[in-house]
C-alpha cells in the first residue's frame, strides 16, 4: 500500500489551478458544483493513468471531474461520461453541445432572482422537477446547500437553496461552460445506463474510472443517490473487469482520522491500494481537531502490472504475517 500525500489545489472562481507536465499551471473549468467530486484529488488520481489510453469511461460521472482533468492534459482520444441520473446527463449534453444557448438561459435565470431568493428557488427548483429542463438544474446545482443534490422518494430534486449566496455569476459560469464544451465537444458520449452496462461495452485499450456512490454514508437507499450500488454486485463486476485484463481504478472507501468508512474491497480481486491524503475534514476543522481525511485508490491488477508497480499487500495482511513469525 502506498501512501500520497495530496495538499488541496487553490481554487480561483471555480476554475481549477493544477499542476501540468512540464511544472505549469491548468485552469480546469468546473461548470457543475458538485458535492463529492474529485476535482481537488484529480492530479493525484490521474499520476497512474496508463499511458495509449484509446478511450477514458467514467460510470459514475456525475461532475466529470476527473475526465475534464484527463482532457485538459489529452490523456485519451476519447471519453464516456455516464451517470443513472439522466437530467445531469441531459445537462451534460447542454454543456458540451450548446454552450451559447445554455450560457443564455442560466443568465436569464440568475438575474431574474429578486429579493425573495427562496421562493424564486423553489419556483425553479417545481420547473425543473416538471420538465427536467438542464438551464434549471444548471441553477440549483449553483445554488442548493454545500452543492449536494438531494432527491425524495418519488426521485424529485428536494434539496434547499443556501440563502447566504445567489450562485455563481453568469459571466463566471460562461467561462466555465465554453471551457468544459471546448475540451469535450467531438469526442464525448453522454449516456444515462445501469454502471453495468457501461463498463461492459470497455476493451484493452480503455481505461475505467469508477467513483460510486460513497459507501461509507450511503445505505441502500440514500436521499443523493437515485440508485444505491449494492456491494456484492460491485464485486462481481470488477472480478468481471479482472477476467477480460481491463485497465480500471476505483475511488471505494477511506477513513477520516480513526473512523472509517465502508467495507474494503476484498483481497482476491488482487487490487493494488493507494491511499490519498485529502487533507483535514471541514467537520473536523470546526471543531477544532487535526483529523485527516484519507481516500482509498484501487488499480486494477492489469493497470498496476502495466504500470510495473510492485504487489503490495494491505497492513492488515502484514500484521498478520509478524504475528505468525512471533509465534514460531
Amino acid at each position: 500500500m502506498q501512501n500520497v500525500n495530496l495538499k488541496p489545489c487553490p481554487a480561483h472562481g471555480g476554475v481549477l489551478d493544477a499542476p501540468d507536465a512540464n511544472g505549469g499551471r491548468l485552469r480546469i473549468p468546473h461548470p457543475i458544483p458538485y458535492q463529492g467530486s474529485k476535482r481537488n484529488l484529480a492530479p493525484a488520481i490521474l499520476a497512474y493513468f496508463p499511458e495509449n489510453t484509446d478511450t477514458l469511461i467514467e460510470p459514475f460521472a456525475g461532475s466529470a471531474a476527473l475526465t475534464l482533468a484527463a482532457a485538459a492534459r489529452g490523456l485519451a482520444d476519447r471519453y464516456v461520461i455516464n451517470d443513472l441520473n439522466k437530467p445531469l446527463m441531459d445537462l451534460w449534453r447542454a454543456i458540451i453541445n450548446l454552450p451559447e444557448k445554455l450560457a443564455r438561459q442560466y443568465e436569464a435565470i440568475w438575474k431574474a432572482q429578486h429579493g425573495d431568493r427562496r421562493n424564486y428557488y423553489d419556483e425553479i427548483r417545481d420547473e425543473f422537477n416538471a420538465t427536467g429542463r438542464p438551464d434549471c438544474l444548471l441553477y440549483l446545482l449553483a445554488r442548493c446547500v454545500k452543492a449536494s443534490v438531494r432527491y425524495n422518494a418519488k426521485g424529485e430534486f428536494n434539496q434547499s437553496p443556501d440563502n447566504r449566496r445567489m450562485g455563481a455569476l453568469p459571466e463566471t459560469m460562461r467561462d466555465h461552460i465554453f471551457g468544459a464544451s471546448y475540451l469535450l465537444r467531438g469526442k464525448t458520449e453522454c449516456c444515462s445506463l445501469d454502471y453495468t452496462k457501461v463498463v461492459a461495452g470497455a476493451t484493452a485499450d480503455d481505461f475505467i474510472y469508477m467513483d460510486p456512490p460513497y459507501q461509507g454514508v450511503c445505505g441502500e437507499r440514500d436521499p443523493r443517490y437515485l440508485k444505491a450500488v449494492l456491494f456484492d454486485e460491485f464485486v462481481e463486476t470488477l472480478e468481471m473487469l479482472n477476467h477480460r485484463d481491463i485497465r480500471y481504478m476505483v475511488s471505494y472507501d477511506g477513513r477520516t482520522g480513526d473512523k472509517v468508512h465502508g467495507r474494503k474491497l476484498p483481497e482476491n480481486l488482487r487490487l493494488h491500494l493507494i491511499e490519498l491524503e485529502a487533507g483535514r475534514s471541514s467537520q473536523a476543522t470546526l471543531l477544532g481537531r487535526a483529523e485527516v481525511t484519507v481516500e482509498s485508490l484501487y488499480l486494477s491488477p492489469t493497470l498496476a502490472e502495466c504500470l510495473r508497480l510492485p504487489r503490495r499487500y494491505r497492513q492488515r495482511h502484514v500484521e498478520q504475517m509478524v504475528l505468525l513469525e512471533a509465534k514460531r
